[in-house]
């Protein structure tokens, strides 16, 4: 057979293949509006110390953690893409040098927590750590996300380390567990780890949010089992190990008057917002 005829051949071929019959296009999810950000996501605050190895860094308004281990360090969120030197700074306040954070960690893969890791990582060399979920958005720079499409991108990064729902980090004796929460991403996390405080131990709980800011719940053609996923994820948060509750977004951890949540009370706040939402959404009570 001839190289001439070989063009021909393969054409004729491929016309005979079966094909699937054209379908009308699905319809394009509405977009939401992104957030609008806050003056306190961008307001520093002095590193305070939450528990033995754990301390508070960041902004007022956005949690980042830091983690100090006799192995080096693990930074959790970062908050905003500007953040990057103001926690390399913070990090040094606490002596801890680049060199010396080993990993990095995530609650969800917005662009108001994960903005400044891709910069922290290529300034430290940690690992980064993250779910599949998660891991598709953040390598995305946030595009294409299921509910604000574009609006929110951040420098993007891969993952080195992927993590399965329960699976547990060590560093320095420290054991930081993973729950999948998924609702508000669908890569959303909790991570649990006890730490000492006053000589006694202390459960720590940095759970990512429950909120659906705007979202389309009923009928999501991007997301069919969405409300299953937040009915799921409630159940998980009240179930979690919790002395000390701390959310993304600080305030989420705090009732009406500032007092600090517990896991069981910040689920039950939450779906009690979530059921009000998807009530009006389904037109019940109208």
């Amino acid at each position: 057979m001839t190289d001439a005829r070989l063009p021909a051949l393969l054409l004729s071929a491929l016309s005979c293949l079966a094909l699937p019959p054209a379908t009308a296009a699905e319809p394009a999810l509405p977009q939401l509006e992104a957030y609008t950000v806050d003056e306190s996501w961008r307001q520093p605050v002095e590193p305070r110390r939450l528990a033995e190895h754990t301390w508070r860094i960041g902004t007022a308004g956005i949690h980042a953690l830091l983690v100090k281990t006799d192995a080096g360090a693990v930074l959790i969120d970062g908050g905003m893409q500007q953040a990057a030197d103001m926690l390399l700074a913070q990090m040094r306040d606490l002596g801890v040098e680049p060199g010396d954070l080993k990993l990095i960690m995530h609650s969800q893969a917005h662009g108001d927590h994960v903005g400044p890791l891709a910069a922290v990582k290529r300034a430290t060399g940690a690992t980064l750590v993250s779910n599949a979920e998660s891991a598709v958005l953040l390598a995305a720079g946030g595009s294409d996300d299921i509910h604000f499409g574009d609006q929110i991108l951040y420098p993007p990064m891969h993952a080195d380390r992927i993590v399965h729902d329960g699976e547990v980090v060590e560093l320095g004796g420290l054991r930081f567990t993973v729950h999948f929460m998924p609702g508000h991403t669908p890569g959303s996390m909790a991570w649990t780890w006890t730490d000492t405080r006053d000589g006694r131990p202390l459960r720590i709980a940095y759970v990512d949010s429950l909120s659906t800011p705007g979202y389309r719940l009923v009928d999501n053609p991007r997301i069919p089992r969405l409300v299953d996923d937040f009915r799921h994820s409630f159940d998980v948060v009240r179930a979690l190990p919790c002395d000390l509750l701390l959310t993304p977004h600080v305030g989420s951890g705090r009732d009406d008057d500032g007092a600090p949540l517990t896991c069981r009370e910040y689920a039950d706040r939450s779906e009690r917002a979530f059921d009000a939402e998807l009530a009006r959404q389904r037109g019940e009570g109208s």
